[in-house]
């Protein structure tokens, strides 16, 4: 059900994280270690955005499996930042493989990601469907539910709420609305990380000045602590706080 990441801290090649380490997001689209809810390999598709001091981020999508991807490798070792966002996606069952539905998801200086499934789609969430405006609806990225949470949890952004209450509140009407999905949420500006654990599996690293928000550990690093379920973390390069959602 999809594998993502996110990094704050000195800058780095976005092959560092994604596929130069021995469990990296790279060898998590072919052989993951947790996949709860359905799925064996994420192979429909793949997105990474950074952060690179200029006007907002920048994102690379394709809907092929990342290791079929050509120009990756190359791109992966001359880019680097300060601040990434990266997934792999494994595809709902009905649910179309193209670029568009691959996250990160972006609106200003937001990059945003969802792992797991919203139970019962797409009746289950209609009704909060029809509280977004409908230009909105009209402009998703792509008809599923990771861009159906970005349109929710973008709404309260742009109301003003702070990044914490904005993913927590949506967690809590989907779970309401569509009991028994799995919606870990992962959501940057580049200065922090906000996340969920909702269902599925998540780990947190922090080191000297960067700290590392992944669905997978990437090595072996001692380091790596999992995030218990139905968590909320905000994390930067110097500290990080996980609170019951």
């Amino acid at each position: 059900m999809c594998r993502h990441l996110a990094y704050v801290g000195p800058p780095v090649t976005l092959a560092a994280l994604l596929l130069d380490p021995p469990h990296s997001l790279l060898r998590q689209s072919w052989a993951p270690r947790d996949m709860r809810g359905g799925g064996t390999v994420n192979a429909d598709g793949f997105g990474v955005g950074w952060f690179t001091g200029g006007a907002g981020p920048v994102r690379y999508r394709r809907a092929s499996p990342m290791w079929s991807d050509a120009a990756l490798p190359q791109l992966a070792r001359t880019a680097s930042a300060g601040a990434v966002l990266a997934a792999v996606r494994s595809a709902t069952v009905g649910m179309p493989v193209t670029e568009g539905a691959c996250a990160p998801f972006h609106e200003g200086a937001w990059l945003f990601s969802h792992n797991g499934r919203v139970a019962g789609w797409p009746g289950s969430v209609a009704g909060l469907a029809r509280r977004l405006p409908v230009t909105d609806l009209l402009t998703l990225d792509a008809p599923t539910d990771a861009a159906l949470l970005w349109a929710l949890v973008r709404h309260r952004l742009r109301g003003g709420a702070d990044p914490a209450e904005a993913l927590a509140a949506t967690v809590s009407e989907v779970d309401a609305a569509a009991p028994g999905s799995r919606l870990n949420l992962l959501l940057t500006d580049g200065r922090r990380v906000h996340a969920t654990t909702r269902g599925h599996s998540l780990s947190i690293r922090e080191t000297a000045g960067a700290v590392t928000v992944a669905s997978e550990p990437s090595d072996g690093d001692p380091a790596w602590r999992p995030v218990p379920d139905r968590s909320l973390v905000v994390a930067d390069p110097t500290t990080h706080t996980v609170e019951d959602l």
